[in-house]
């Protein structure tokens, strides 16, 4: 009976440390969202980051016991709890107030940004891949400790500790002479060349007119060069070639031609920042279903990661537009222009690209309907005992008893209140049932209807 050779013992560190450089994301910030809905699941969590990071109040906002048990069990023993410092949650606060995010953004959601933005500084040793400002058009700098210390991004080679610039005139010193070539055949060859030349020349010179040609002097002066040693004559050439695109180049700075459009495009469209490299680890990333945060993690320049792991790189939403001030709200419950105070809020699709820029999209030819907006106002009504309106009062069929014109009306506060009341429903409850099962039609439960309608003029009103 064979025995077979000892095993040799394998390391466990080794292994934990070639399984973890295998994972995409080395830091993780879950939100509250991914974990009710489970998407992804526990066990894609682990499989792609090597550690994950919340934050307190994200586990006591879940509140369904089955869900709490499940986050407990299969996911907090792997979760690092810990609360972001105040510097960052300050920065987070003061650029969602920039944005305009701020104002649909909670504490934990800020928190969760800012836990992020924290870990992302302590990874990368610092913010440089980030940005300060909403309107930044390129990063904050470089990295602190670059791993390519020998050459800079300017083409500067360190030497002695300092940086040498290769300057074109250092370069064009540099030409190396070809190999030497034997005299007599160079000079055969350059009298053959020359004796074709004069026999064009003499045939050209009867129908050209007195003065060079632009050909003819490009002509002359490479001739020029081929009677010259080699060394100097590839110096002059690249002179020359020089000269020629300085030309070309002076003659077409300024203008927007055919062949320069692209650039002049560019420029125009600020894509003219340096690209930023592929990661091949994500260092620190945030994985979140709430639009206002993804907004302002992409804003930042922050790692945002989809429930797939695709990494996001761009987003589109919706966002309310005032017609009458043009100032914009990410709230979309409002009815009311937090600026003017008009009910002249329009929706309106907005975009946030790698590079921070936000960009709305109106519609082509768009006219505001003004139908509506001119009549006669019914007198006002006063209270009474019983709550009941004398008839007359209010328009024809009390339609202007309760006329909607403000946001800061007790009629809107009341209908409001009443609203958010209803919709405030316990699923849980033992003696709820849904008005499918019920029968139970609440009818239209759309927004509070604003002003007296289009057909505010119509007959039957008056």
């Amino acid at each position: 009976m064979g025995t077979s050779p000892p095993r040799e013992p394998v390391d466990g560190a080794a292994s934990q440390t070639a399984s973890s450089e295998n994972k995409p994301i080395h830091s993780l910030v879950l939100d509250t969202g991914p974990l009710i809905k489970n998407d992804p699941s526990s066990s894609a969590l682990l499989s792609q980051a090597e550690k994950l990071y919340t934050i307190p109040s994200v586990i006591s906002e879940i509140r369904d016991p089955a869900t709490r048990a499940r986050v407990e069990t299969t996911l907090l023993p792997f979760i690092t709890i810990r609360a972001p410092g105040p510097a960052s949650v300050k920065f987070v606060t003061d650029f969602a107030k920039r944005t305009g995010d701020y104002s649909v953004l909670s504490r934990p959601d800020i928190e969760v940004i800012a836990l992020c933005y924290e870990l992302e500084c302590e990874r990368n040793n610092g913010d440089w891949r980030l940005r300060n400002t909403p309107g930044q058009k390129s990063l904050n700098g470089r990295p602190a400790n670059s791993s390519e210390g020998n050459k800079s991004e300017s083409g500067s080679v360190p030497k002695n500790g300092k940086e040498v610039l290769e300057t074109p005139e250092a370069l064009k010193e540099e030409v190396i002479c070809p190999p030497e070539v034997n005299p007599s055949c160079a000079t055969s060859a350059l009298e053959e060349t020359m004796g074709t030349l004069s026999v064009e020349t003499e045939l050209e010179a009867e129908s050209s007119i007195a003065h060079p040609s632009e050909e003819d002097r490009k002509l002359h002066d490479a001739e020029q060069v081929e009677a010259m040693d080699p060394c100097t004559a590839t110096a002059q050439s690249s002179d020359l070639a020089t000269n020629d695109e300085s030309e070309s180049d002076s003659d077409s700075d300024g203008w927007i031609t055919p062949s320069n459009l692209k650039k002049h495009q560019a420029q125009d469209s600020h894509s003219n920042t340096a690209p930023q490299p592929l990661q091949k680890t994500l260092q620190a990333a945030m994985l979140t279903s709430d639009y206002a945060m993804q907004n302002v993690a992409l804003r930042i320049n922050l790692n945002l990661v989809a429930p797939s792991f695709a990494r996001i790189t761009y987003l589109k939403n919706w966002v309310l537009r005032c017609h009458g001030c043009f100032s914009i709200t990410k709230d979309m419950d409002k009815q009311f222009c937090p600026k003017c105070g008009q009910p002249t809020l329009t929706r309106a699709s907005c975009s946030t690209d790698s590079k921070g820029n936000f960009q709305i999209h109106l519609k082509k030819n768009f006219q505001w309907n003004k139908r509506g907006n001119v009549y006669s106002l019914p007198k006002a009504v006063h209270g009474s005992a019983n709550g009941r309106l004398s008839k007359g009062q209010g328009g024809q069929g009390g339609w202007g008893a309760e006329l909607i014109l403000a946001e800061d009306q007790k009629e809107y506060t009341k209908m409001t209140e009443e609203q958010r009341r209803r919709q405030k429903k316990d699923i849980m409850d033992e003696d709820y049932l849904p008005g499918i099962l019920s029968g139970k039609r609440s009818g239209q439960t759309g927004k509070i209807r604003v002003g007296a309608g289009k057909n505010v003029n119509s007959k039957r009103k008056h």
